[in-house]
């Protein structure tokens, strides 16, 4: 096994992993641990009481976090004629039709979303295996498939995320930088949270929110208590 630093224990000792913290405690604990030379990000896990196997347990939405993100997104867009300029006014990275196509099959994605307009769809559907397992393909429930491409590409360079619930239930978020205020942290933190338990599936029996921890990217989890979360 290989031997903790004194750094890395540090950040363990400094967390008591049976103990619940609030929500405002476990925030400023994660800001805490983020020591690393990069501005980390604060991610949020939530464990849900759902089967994502069966199509009515499903949890996957967007949500817009008020205070930002904090990473640059680029954009995307499978559009033509004015929906392709109003794509690249809105701002844009990347716009194209048949042109795009043949360079995502060439492997050469340069985009962290993915928006097209509905008569794009046949086209962009061939991208399927490709854009598929990266979570790129565009899609009308998450407002990814749209004529309204100017809006869409403001939000998804202006704090929205997507989440979507793994295989072992678990939804894995970021929720801003380290160096965010833990007042904006706070409001993206409730934002993600208020978002996916609005999102619960019908077929979602019995607790639906289990477990919630927060961490940085390099730092060891804090185990949020879910009674303070549910009640907020």
């Amino acid at each position: 096994m290989a031997k903790l630093t004194k750094k890395a224990k540090a950040m363990i000792d400094a967390v008591d992993r049976d103990k619940l913290y609030g929500i405002d405690e476990a925030i400023a604990l994660a800001k805490t641990n983020a020591t690393a030379k990069f501005d980390e990000t604060i991610e949020v896990a939530l464990n849900l009481g759902v089967d994502p196997r069966h199509a009515d347990q499903m949890v996957r939405g967007v949500v817009t976090l008020p205070a930002g993100t904090g990473k640059t997104v680029r954009v995307g867009v499978f559009a033509k004629g004015a929906k392709a300029d109003e794509a690249k006014e809105a701002g844009a990275d990347v716009v194209g039709a048949e042109d795009l196509l043949e360079i995502v099959q060439g492997g050469k994605i340069e985009f962290d979303r993915c928006i097209a307009t509905p008569d794009m769809m046949g086209l962009v559907g061939r991208l399927g295996k490709v854009l598929g397992p990266k979570g790129l393909m565009p899609n009308p429930k998450l407002g990814t498939v749209t004529m309204n491409v100017a809006e869409a590409v403001k939000a998804a360079k202006g704090g929205q995320v997507e989440y979507r619930v793994e295989k072992a239930g678990i939804i894995h978020s970021g929720i801003g930088k380290a160096s965010f205020s833990a007042a904006d942290l706070r409001s993206n933190f409730d934002a993600l949270v208020d978002a996916v338990v609005k999102a619960k599936p019908a077929g979602a029996k019995g607790k639906y929110l289990r477990k919630v921890a927060v961490s940085s990217s390099m730092g060891p989890g804090v185990k949020v208590d879910v009674a303070e979360v549910s009640a907020v």
